[in-house]
């Protein structure tokens, strides 16, 4: 009986563990807005995405080192000391597949800066519904995880 029962535990943790929910994706999110920072939280927490949140780049340089990889990085691209281009080229430098999303007013000055966008980056012009941040953050991801 014993040789039984164990078998059938085995056999039924195997079952489990091959069947198990897919874990949501990680998105280090960085705004130096306290506004923006709590509304596309919300927004992607209530979509069912996992959420670390930063300041500004030195708390979200911070915050990677304690707690990624991650699966996305949506940041703001106009920030006090280090702008998001500059933390997306640091943070790649550990995890150089890093997708990143530019959550920008300012899309001109990325432009303007940088003629074209790297594989893996894109930008969604703020103010955003929240159907267009999730349809970005979504299609980022898909196109990402498709390469």
């Amino acid at each position: 009986m014993r040789v039984r029962a164990s078998a059938l535990l085995t056999s039924l943790t195997k079952r489990l563990l091959r069947h198990k929910e897919p874990v949501p994706p990680v998105i280090l999110f960085v705004d130096d807005d306290e506004l923006v920072r709590s509304y596309v939280s919300r927004v992607l927490r209530q979509a069912g995405y996992r959420t670390a949140i930063a300041k500004d780049a030195a708390d979200a340089m911070r915050v990677a080192s304690a707690d990624g990889p991650f699966n996305l990085l949506l940041t703001d691209l106009m920030m006090p000391q280090m702008n998001g281009d500059e933390l997306a080229r640091r943070l790649r430098v550990k995890q150089p597949d890093l997708p990143v999303l530019y959550l920008t007013g300012f899309s001109d000055r990325l432009f303007s800066e940088r003629m074209t966008l790297w594989e893996g980056e894109a930008f969604l012009e703020k103010p955003c519904t929240p159907k267009g941040l999730l349809e970005a953050v979504s299609m980022i991801s898909l196109t990402c995880s498709a390469s």
